[in-house]
């Protein structure tokens, strides 16, 4: 599965949110006036939920947004579907999923496979889930990280567009989990913003569970 060819429109980015939007503001910051020297723009934002602090920067941003919540839909497949619908909208050539703690499914997949970016607090495919730092730590690795991804129909399977190290320290006990996931925040925004960069301004092909960035036509 290959990408579009990069045109000299930046590509168009919709961002999926739930909570503080760090993630986000680290896109907004990294393209600020200059959307076609970064090779992308945020043309929308949409979140699970109301009142979140992601949804606040958006509008602060000036950027359309949308909310669709789970409890406002009969069955699960009807909300995936209504998700659907509001991204379409917006026509995206990447969707981000920038701390956005739902599990899209079948339809959203359907629709947009291949071009859904996550970040994960650990290096795959160990430690998948919603715990992947207290995870590591319980286990007791030397080193963990958080990884850029595609999103499949599994949790955190699929695949890899990049990924970076954190120190686990002697300081960094269960007691002290916020620390080390602190640490691998401010390497997961850096990580996100140079893969989407990547990804948007110079192509990529998927090949099984490889992710190759740029030379799409090679």
């Amino acid at each position: 599965m290959a990408s579009p060819p990069p045109s000299a429109a930046p590509a168009r980015l919709v961002v999926l949110v739930s909570g503080s939007g760090t993630n986000l503001q680290a896109l907004l910051d990294a393209i600020g006036d200059d959307p076609e020297g970064y090779g992308a723009q945020v043309v929308a934002v949409g979140a699970d939920r109301h009142g979140t602090a992601g949804i606040e920067r958006a509008e602060r941003a000036g950027l359309p947004t949308f909310v669709c919540r789970v409890g406002d839909h009969a069955t699960r497949e009807d909300w995936d579907a209504a998700l659907t619908g509001a991204v379409a909208e917006h026509r995206p050539d990447l969707v981000v999923s920038a701390g956005f703690m739902k599990i899209v499914g079948k339809e959203f997949l359907a629709a947009f496979g291949g071009r859904i970016v996550n970040t994960h607090p650990a290096l795959l495919p160990s430690f998948p889930g919603a715990h992947g730092v207290r995870d590591a730590l319980a286990y007791g690795v030397k080193v963990t990280g958080c990884t850029v991804h595609f999103v499949d129909d599994g949790v955190d399977t699929g695949p890899i567009i990049a990924q970076g190290v954190v120190e686990v320290t002697e300081e960094d006990t269960a007691e002290g989990e916020a620390a080390l996931h602190e640490r691998i925040k401010e390497v997961e925004r850096k990580l996100l913003v140079e893969a989407v960069r990547r990804l948007a301004r110079d192509g990529y092909r998927i090949e099984g569970r490889k992710v190759h960035l740029g030379h799409v036509g090679e």
